[in-house]
């Protein structure tokens, strides 16, 4: 399917899921101009029944593929639970709507390949939810690194704290500390290092909620630290910890050759109160990610809005939603084994006979004949929408500067 030019025509979308994040992504696609949302699912139907309400949706279901096979829907945006994810961006894909999905793709590598190939291969965009990359404060500091305003990077420190630990229930099968948590800290090290890692150091440990303690592999952490190797001897260093006294703390630094930028944590004001037994902030640091980062939620959706509509490439792929998995993969591997962990020892373990039938090496016991291991991610995917659209244009271009 092919996103019309903007021509006054509405591209009308689907939204799956009317928790927390979908209600925030539905409100900022009503402010998007050219964009209409038209049907709303959330398996508790009153749920639906209300988002649409509040937000002028002319239809709500409780099925998620009645937003997904309806033949008025262009899109989709999925807010579901992430075990739903791959299935629903594949059923996306086999009936031609194009995907924004919260991250992860899948828990599983394979999996994931799988989905976003289905994307590309049947011509439809694909952008992930990592909503970090759209703060302003990150954004910030990356145009700052692209301007070399500190020289070129040295050091990447990334700090993330939540305000308190979520309860036993949703970390148990959660995927642990790294793939839960601390992928937010990963994909942004790369978004500011510019470059794809090479290796991982990371160790965690349990401070707060010992009934964890009793989880398997880094679900039973609630403090992690990540050392990330890059390119050039870059380095970044990551912490991360599930509680944090004096509420959500999110800050980053980078050192560069000629200077250092910086994040302070977000308050949701800037007063400040100065007396005799204290000096500082009038009030605590925000409480919740989604009041910290609603401004994020609002603008990567506008953005793949715009994509949408102009037929732009999309700012966060598929493969930047792999790659991420892949470093938070590595980062368990790493901790459980106590060692660096290249991250192509991670994308080796993937085997696809085909691009959307793909399958992990660890859980087979015979090796399928002719398996090559694979060590770059991207030689497990096909172009996408957009890499697909500029290659043909390059292709075009090559022929008529030939003719000429």
């Amino acid at each position: 399917m092919t996103v019309e030019e903007s021509d006054g025509k509405d591209i009308k979308v689907g939204v799956i899921g009317c928790g927390r994040i979908g209600i925030v992504h539905l409100g900022a696609i009503t402010k998007a101009p050219n964009v209409r949302p038209v049907i709303v699912s959330n398996p508790t139907v009153s749920k639906a029944e209300k988002a649409a309400a509040d937000y002028g949706v002319p239809r709500f279901t409780g099925d998620a593929m009645d937003v997904i096979t309806d033949p008025e829907v262009d899109a989709v945006w999925i807010c579901s639970p992430s075990q739903y994810h791959a299935e629903q961006i594949k059923a996306c894909a086999a009936n031609g709507k194009h995907v924004f999905c919260e991250k992860p793709i899948a828990t599983d590598l394979a999996e994931t390949v799988e989905a976003i190939n289905c994307c590309n291969e049947a011509g439809v965009k694909l952008m992930i939810g990592l909503q970090r990359r759209f703060d302003p404060n990150f954004k910030r500091v990356k145009n700052a690194l692209g301007a070399h305003e500190v020289g070129d990077t040295i050091m990447i420190k990334l700090c993330s704290r939540d305000p308190a630990p979520p309860p036993f229930e949703y970390v148990k099968g959660g995927g642990g500390i790294f793939a839960d948590m601390a992928v937010h800290d990963l994909d942004m090290s790369r978004f500011l290092a510019g470059a794809d890692p090479i290796e991982i150091l990371a160790l965690g440990s349990c401070h707060i909620d010992k009934s964890i303690k009793s989880l398997d592999g880094s679900e039973k952490f609630d403090t992690a630290s990540c050392m990330v190797k890059y390119p050039g001897g870059v380095q970044a260093m990551i912490d991360v910890c599930r509680q944090s006294s004096y509420g959500y703390d999110q800050r980053a630094e980078v050192l560069g050759t000629k200077g250092m930028i910086q994040t302070d944590n977000v308050y949701p004001n800037t007063a400040k109160i100065f007396k005799n037994d204290f000096t500082g902030n009038a009030d605590m640091p925000y409480d919740f990610f989604l009041s910290r980062y609603n401004e994020a939620y609002v603008e990567e959706t506008i953005q793949f809005c715009e994509s949408l509509v102009n037929d732009s490439p999309v700012p966060c792929t598929g493969e930047d939603g792999l790659i991420a998995l892949i470093m938070a993969q590595a980062a368990d591997k790493s901790a459980e084994e106590q060692r660096w962990v290249k991250f192509n020892e991670v994308v080796t373990e993937v085997y696809c006979a085909d691009p959307t039938n793909c399958d992990l090496m660890a859980q087979s016991d015979v090796l399928p004949e002719g398996f090559r291991p694979v060590t770059n991610p991207r030689e497990l995917l096909l172009p996408d929408v957009d890499q697909q659209k500029q290659n043909k244009n390059g292709l075009m271009n090559a022929i008529k500067n030939f003719m000429k």
